[in-house]
């Protein structure tokens, strides 16, 4: 057996999770995903976990979703493959224990939209972020559709989603998706300095809040991620998505020819 994609360390009543796959920049690939949610589970029942960070191994948190697994997927593939991460997606929006990105290097794809699951986001000075799913001709997932534009406003959304550009920590900071930028060499104990803080509050008040909050905000979530896996089981079979993953995999511009 490997060694586990998600690394987990307790200080005191916070729950460190690490994404562990450096090799391959933290690529989600699904074991990483199952590992997480099981993770997560397992905080969710340890009444001794009051915060969870969430931060990646290595120099990057993590580059999304895992490409090399994505290039002969069939039709219905993809709308599965999607539909077997919703309930990690959901999990870490019903956890009533708040969860704090600690973001230490590229968050981009799925790993960007990962972090606007969590409820806290701190980020390194190094870090930055990308919506990078226009650049391989796939549809952003992991519910980046429904989060992002409530964070920063549809115009600024539109902005970042299709031309996929990259995004520093600072001005993630001024639009609003980041809570705090740290140096980083300071990323972790400052993130353990607000889940410290956080622990020190009503935690059953908080969850409760997180609940109700996110139930009232995302009552159409769940369509919305139907909707994600269709269209992007749609797009896996298109001819730019694998002009797209050949041209990332070559390091050259794409040619995309809207087939």
């Amino acid at each position: 057996m490997g060694s586990p994609f998600i690394l987990k360390e307790k200080q005191g009543s916070t729950q460190i999770l690490r994404l562990n796959h450096p090799e391959a920049r933290n690529a989600l690939v699904m074991e990483m995903r199952l590992e997480l949610l099981q993770a997560l589970e397992g905080a969710e029942q340890d009444d001794d976990i009051k915060c969870i960070i969430l931060t990646g191994e290595g120099k990057g948190f993590s580059a999304g979703g895992d490409l090399s697994a994505l290039k002969e997927l069939k039709p219905l593939e993809g709308r599965k493959r999607l539909q077997s991460s919703h309930p990690l997606m959901l999990k870490m929006l019903e956890i009533e224990k708040p969860i704090i990105a600690a973001v230490n290097g590229a968050a981009a794809g799925a790993g960007f939209s990962m972090t606007l699951l969590c409820d806290f986001i701190v980020a390194s000075e190094e870090a930055f972020f990308v919506q990078s799913f226009i650049n391989v001709g796939l549809i952003p997932d992991f519910a980046a559709m429904h989060f992002l534009p409530m964070l920063v406003g549809r115009q600024r959304a539109n902005e970042l989603m299709f031309l996929g550009e990259r995004v520093s920590a600072e001005d993630a900071h001024q639009i609003g998706i980041v809570n705090r930028v740290v140096p980083p060499e300071q990323l972790l104990s400052e993130t353990i300095d607000i889940a410290e803080k956080l622990e020190k509050k009503a935690i059953t008040a908080m969850g409760m809040t997180k609940k109700i909050m996110n139930e009232h905000l995302n009552k159409d979530l769940k369509t919305l991620l139907e909707m994600e896996a269709q269209g992007q089981d749609i797009r896996f079979q298109t001819e730019d998505f694998k002009e797209g993953v050949q041209a990332f995999f070559e390091k050259r511009a794409p040619h995309f020819t809207g087939r």
